[in-house]
């Protein structure tokens, strides 16, 4: 039985690398697929999460979730015993479910690698905020593509933003999907509340500014409606804006229809898509969007950037913008907020298309990908 050593250093990240990686490791180790996998982690996972399983801890000075942030790096000596670590011959594959967190391997083994999106690679003054940091990303890429023996990417969209950024043929890209978690479902009992919700990180790549400038245009329209802001919003890793966002709703005279939640735990956040009217991602890309998955397994309608699969994940539903045209924002928001016929008619097929995705299947694709490498 083929050994396949899984880095782990993602598992405490509270944002979608964490989710992708929680959710996808989950599955893998309880489904059949004939491998031995070990976790390589660099701070402790709660026991609960991986009872039973070969989990190693990796000692380092500070989590790669926090070290490799948007203006910082992880030490020279912390990625040299994470490589070590995962360089053990004893094992056939290496996986990494997310580039952000690859170290290079110096084995025969075969390496895995995640990359979720092209984001930071073609929108990287929105992204990363110094010079230092996107050449940090570009060499980590590089290198990262140079020892890959098998990329994977999360969707067909994401597929071919790294045809077009880095020349990779569609045919050498596997697409591992992802999956909203058991937790989002909808909530029972709970009645839909005139509430636009946003879920995730405050980047400029977000578009959050968009989403308030766009809410300010049809708030005198709808003076019932309020604006709930979910996510990190003081002690984020990643770029973050809200400083801007937050004077733009002062400016706007918002701040009385305006909520930031701050960091809100899976429970708590699906309550919250169940009682929303709709569910606002704007991005100027998402390589995935899984907060409108979460949304529409929770029976929320969604309106999402088109610079995404979401279109053609969450077919009917909800309402699909381009983020570079503002007034397709307003207009969306406008349209849900003003029927709740409409409403409706999206909530009941954004529920059925989230139904589709699950992190079984998820699993079963990835371990096809691992049986494509013949290991012996």
């Amino acid at each position: 039985m083929a050994r396949i050593a899984i880095d782990a250093a993602t598992w405490t990240n509270t944002r979608g690398y964490g989710r992708f990686t929680r959710g996808i490791l989950q599955a893998l180790l309880r489904a059949n697929t004939g491998f031995r996998f070990t976790l390589f982690a660099d701070s402790k996972i709660a026991a609960d999460d991986l009872a039973g399983f070969d989990v190693r801890l990796v000692p380092i000075s500070e989590e790669a979730s926090k070290a490799a942030s948007a203006a910082g790096r992880r030490s020279l000596l912390d990625m040299a015993r994470m490589s070590r670590a995962l360089s053990s011959s004893e094992f056939k594959a290496v996986l990494f479910p997310t580039v952000y967190s690859y170290v290079p391997v110096y084995s025969r083994a075969k390496k895995v690698i995640f990359f979720h999106d092209v984001i930071a690679d073609s929108l990287p003054q929105l992204t990363l905020p110094n010079t230092k940091g996107r050449w940090l990303w570009r060499l980590k890429a590089h290198l990262a593509l140079q020892q890959a023996d098998q990329v994977v990417t999360v969707s067909t969209y994401s597929r071919q933003g790294l045809v077009r950024h880095f020349g990779l043929r569609p045919e050498d890209i596997a697409v591992v999907s992802e999956a909203p978690d058991p937790i989002f479902r909808r909530a029972e009992g709970v009645l839909p509340e005139r509430m636009v919700l946003y879920a995730g990180g405050f980047g400029p790549h977000k578009n959050v500014r968009g989403l308030v400038e766009a809410f300010a245009a049809i708030a005198p329209k709808h003076p019932d409606v309020r604006l709930v802001l979910a996510g990190e919003n003081r002690r984020e890793v990643f770029h973050s804006e809200i400083g801007e966002i937050e004077r733009l709703i002062n400016g706007w005279g918002l701040a009385p229809r305006a909520e930031f939640t701050g960091y809100v735990p899976d429970e708590k956040l699906a309550e919250l898509m169940s009682r929303a009217w709709v569910l606002a991602l704007p991005s100027h890309m998402e390589g995935f969007g899984l907060p409108a998955v979460e949304a529409a397994a929770c029976g929320c309608p969604v309106i999402a950037t088109c610079e995404s699969p979401l279109p053609e994940l969450l077919s009917g539903g909800g309402l699909f913008i381009d983020p570079r045209q503002p007034s397709e924002l307003a207009a969306a928001l406008d349209s849900i907020l003003s029927s709740g016929a409409v409403r409706s008619e999206f909530a009941a097929a954004a529920t059925e298309r989230a139904r589709a995705l699950t992190w079984q299947a998820a699993a079963e694709q990835l371990a096809a990908v691992l049986r494509s490498l013949n290991l012996r």
